[in-house]
């Protein structure tokens, strides 16, 4: 019987809770992620051994042991699962159900931390520093007893591997797990999860095709660029056909987006780990940046960095110290090919308006006419912030369409969410209705050409010298005026009057107090 994807949610999260007496729930994913791709890696290879022995029995008296491992690896493997201590009496297989027959035994976590580097050295090309620094494996971090029961709760999911459950239902678990962790560990999931709406409406902008390259730059846990790849499949194409990079500063992070892309069956992938603003991964063998056709980032939100001070990525100058904002835009548009390069990123609203060296760098910019459209978000859509954010979109130059050249398009759909739990949420009518507004005509004087009632979008492409003439600024409420004013809550606007009175009678009390002491009087008739 088929797996449903509501019964290894449910086992997963079982596995998950049984850390609750160990750590806080921001601290799950470090152990749930690595035993749960562990285990896949290890159902997956064992599924492929049995297909291996069944199809080549009675082989074992015309092969020598190298021999059939040959033929396995070439035809039935795509990794490999070593075995660890070989020769000792401590040999075993460094797979899941060989160390989960060991689990009464002392020093289980060391006997899982063997195997996953084993596992690690033994596939560099695919897993180099997949499992992150797997210091939860110490007894001092996470007791023998609570590993086990982990261990023992996650063996009760279904079997990991193509031939019981699809990729759609193994990615969507680990989704799943994702979106479950950041619910639960606040501002913490800010470094590696994006909302899954606000990165499918990004990716459904920048549209990207088959056997194109797609980069993120601050990848977290690599959900844009598997949602490249899932909007390519929707449309009927090949998502496996798409090259993905990403890097990424946190080494666990990097190894949660591994873990990711190959859970959803991608492997035409690479993942780097480093400062992208200080050390970037990805480069040409001259040593200048590598290009690529789509870039998607959500960048830590004003970053205390340390400036280039000779930095061929620095447009019109160099982002301040206080906030790498910008910085992060002048790297993705170095990053974006000259031929069909396009690139999105949320960032918070000052990055419109703030002055200083960020006001130079957005002329620099807008005079280029590298920026193609601002879309203003809700607040509090995001787990780390709840300030509303915005993306910008940029084209590589010359390659705007012709009826968007020298000009910005302008979205508001601040207004568009609906409540959740923890923050609002981007529905796929407000996205779809995003992407419309975006693709639309517009007339002479910027407004769209066939509106769609009031359903709509607000959206206003806006001429370059109008921006020029407002000082470069491009907060999107200097150039949208929403068509009806938000009606008032009279019982609210009375409140506050009423507060507001009653604080400046006191005030005047104070100041009528004070002047009496100082022998002036008369003010008080």
């Amino acid at each position: 019987m088929a797996v449903t994807q509501q019964e290894i949610e449910s086992r997963l999260w079982d596995a998950a809770d049984e850390l609750r007496v160990a750590m806080p729930e921001a601290q799950y994913s470090s152990v749930v992620f690595p035993l749960m791709f562990w285990k896949y890696l290890s159902d997956t290879w064992e599924h492929h051994h049995q297909e291996f022995l069944a199809e080549n029995e009675g082989l074992d008296d015309l092969l020598s042991a190298e021999e059939a491992r040959e033929i396995e690896y070439r035809d039935y493997q795509s990794f490999e699962i070593p075995v660890i201590h070989p020769g000792t009496v401590r040999e075993r297989r460094a797979s899941w159900s060989s160390i989960l027959a060991t689990i009464t035994q002392p020093g289980l976590g060391h006997r899982v931390r063997a195997s996953l580097q084993a596992i690690e050295t033994a596939n560099p090309d695919k897993f180099s520093r997949l499992f992150g620094s797997m210091t939860w494996t110490s007894e001092e971090v996470l007791s023998g007893e609570v590993l086990a029961a982990v261990m023992q709760a996650m063996d009760r999911t279904p079997k990991m591997h193509e031939g019981n459950m699809s990729y759609d239902v193994l990615g969507g678990a680990y989704e799943y797990l994702l979106k479950r962790f950041s619910d639960g560990s606040g501002t913490r999931a800010g470094q590696f999860f994006t909302p899954r709406e606000v990165v499918e409406l990004i990716v459904e902008v920048l549209d990207p095709k088959g056997f194109e390259s797609v980069y993120d730059p601050t990848c977290g846990s690599g959900g844009m660029l598997i949602a490249s790849a899932n909007l390519l499949k929707a449309r009927g194409g090949r998502g496996y056909t798409l090259r993905l990079h990403g890097q990424e500063a946190v080494p666990d992070t990097a190894g949660v987006a591994r873990m990711n892309l190959f859970m959803h069956n991608l492997t035409q992938f690479q993942i780097e780990i480093g400062d992208t603003l200080k050390d970037p991964r990805f480069n040409k063998p001259d040593g200048s940046l590598a290009k690529f056709d789509v870039i998607v980032a959500n960048p830590p939100y004003s970053l205390k960095w340390n400036p280039w001070t000779n930095d061929p990525r620095a447009l019109g100058g160099v982002a301040p110290q206080s906030s790498a904002d910008w910085a992060f835009v002048q790297h993705m548009i170095a990053s974006m090919g000259p031929k069909k390069g396009r690139a999105g990123v949320v960032l918070p609203h000052g990055v419109l308006f703030r002055g200083g060296q960020e006001a130079a760098i957005r002329q620099r910019v807008l005079d280029d006419d590298l920026l193609e459209a601002v879309i203003g978000l809700p607040a509090n859509l995001f787990y780390s912030t709840s300030i509303p954010t915005c993306i910008l979109v940029f084209r590589a130059p010359g390659t705007k369409a012709e009826e968007r050249r020298k000009g910005v398009l302008f979205i508001d759909a601040s207004k568009r969410f609906t409540k959740s739990k923890n923050r609002n949420v981007l529905t796929e009518a407000d996205i779809a209705d995003v992407v419309t507004a975006y693709h639309s005509k517009f007339d002479s004087e910027g407004n769209p050409v066939d509106p769609d009632g009031d359903g709509g979008i607000a959206a206003r492409f806006v001429p370059a010298a109008e921006i020029v003439a407002n000082g470069y600024d491009l907060n999107i409420g200097r150039y949208i005026k929403q068509a009806a004013v938000e009606q008032e809550d009279l019982g609210t606007l009375i409140d506050a009057y009423n507060i507001a009175r009653a604080e400046r009678q006191k005030s005047e009390q104070r100041m009528l107090a004070v002047l009496a002491d100082a022998g002036i009087e008369g003010f008080d008739e």
